[in-house]
């Protein structure tokens, strides 16, 4: 049995991209994650040491896209999901990441990566 936490919409501005203007300006990434663990630990005791502190993961995670700058979102999707898994109550992570501000010429609503990792 897997549980999950979930935490979406988390905005951050990153330098990544194939293009020098992206690295250079930076853009928005928006971040999606469901954690999968057992929560049983924690609701059993009530005492959020038993669990994943979304807070602390949503500053880990924010870190990453904020710090090197990569080509791919593909890499960065990558980072983020290892970042998911170094807890080691985490059983898979699947993440997802937005990039609003593709630089495409045309009219879009959304482009994102996703991948989903376990042990």
């Amino acid at each position: 049995m897997s549980d999950t936490i979930s935490l979406t919409g988390l905005r951050v501005r990153g330098f990544h991209g194939v293009f020098d203007f992206e690295r250079r300006e930076g853009q928005d990434f928006v971040v999606d994650v469901v954690l999968e663990l057992s929560t049983a630990a924690a609701a059993a005791s009530d005492d959020i040491v038993d669990t994943v502190h979304y807070g602390e993961l949503a500053e880990g995670l924010a870190a990453v896209v904020a710090g090197e700058p990569v080509n791919l979102l593909e890499t960065l999707v990558a980072r983020l999901a290892d970042a998911c898994l170094a807890d080691a109550r985490v059983d898979a992570a699947t993440v997802t990441v937005h990039k609003p501000q593709a630089p495409i010429p045309l009219t879009f609503g959304d482009v994102a990566v996703t991948i989903r990792r376990a042990r």
